[in-house]
């Protein structure tokens, strides 16, 4: 059971609907301006001005994630006899964003990122940031017979499926091109034999097992949130394999194996 909280139902029912706004826009109007998308008159370098090199990008705009939470966990006044649950999860959320910022920013060849898209990242990501730790530290309640549920098990093992799904998709990615290469390469190995949205599909199973383990409406808001933002982006991904390439497997779908 958890306490009633404006911040933290405002901020989730944010989400949801933000979410479906997200979904329908992409519907609608199609890819986000960046990355492969960028149009030619984007690389100018009037353009290139008012981007950031893609490491710096990925580590300002999803460092506040991590921050926050760490923060709050730090400035806990004071634990109350459910403190273990309610620290795991945290630390579980948290744990996505250490190496998503600390590594996977370090590690990654990206173009440049316009300037717009990272500061609407960090913005997402400090909000939500917030909103997770405050939840989970100030309003979450837990039995005492939550850590022998069946949904923390079950949440657990698909937020680590996910996360070793999502590391390897990236790693594979990375592979594709040496340094200085701008060419686009078919990705083959680990789950992108089934999906050409490898990377995200791992992404979405980590925050639904997140969801499932907390059982609660603002890590549900999360998970919906990140299925409605990067779902269409598979979706784009794997049209424009097909474009790309005519070898391209045609028995590989975009985000769901052998369903979507």
């Amino acid at each position: 059971m958890e306490c009633r909280d404006a911040a933290v139902s405002s901020l989730s029912w944010a989400l949801l609907v933000g979410g479906a706004a997200f979904l329908l826009h992409q519907t609608r109007r199609g890819h986000a301006q960046y990355g492969r998308y960028l149009p030619a008159q984007g690389r100018s370098l009037p353009a290139q001005s008012r981007s950031l090199p893609a490491r710096l990008a990925w580590f300002l705009q999803e460092v506040p994630a991590f921050l926050l939470p760490l923060l709050l966990l730090i400035w806990e006044p004071q634990r109350r006899g459910d403190g273990t649950g309610r620290t795991l999860l945290l630390c579980t959320f948290m744990l996505h964003y250490f190496h998503r910022s600390f590594v996977y920013a370090f590690l990654t060849r990206g173009r440049p990122v316009p300037l717009p898209i990272v500061l609407s990242a960090a913005t997402f990501c400090s909000l939500n940031g917030f909103l997770q730790g405050h939840h989970l530290l100030h309003c979450a309640r837990f039995e005492h017979t939550w850590l022998g549920d069946g949904r923390l098990a079950a949440g657990f093992l698909l937020f680590v499926v996910g996360m070793i799904i999502n590391i390897h998709s990236d790693h594979i990615l990375r592979s594709l091109r040496r340094p200085g290469e701008t060419v686009y390469k078919i990705p083959y190995g680990g789950m992108f034999e089934f999906v050409s949205g490898a990377n995200f599909f791992g992404e979405i199973l980590e925050w639904c097992g997140y969801a499932l383990a907390s059982w609660s409406l603002p890590t549900t808001a999360f998970a919906f949130f990140t299925v409605c933002s990067i779902g269409p982006r598979a979706c784009q991904h794997h049209r424009d394999y097909q474009q790309r390439f005519e070898d391209y497997p045609r028995s590989r779908k975009a985000l769901l194996p052998f369903i979507l």
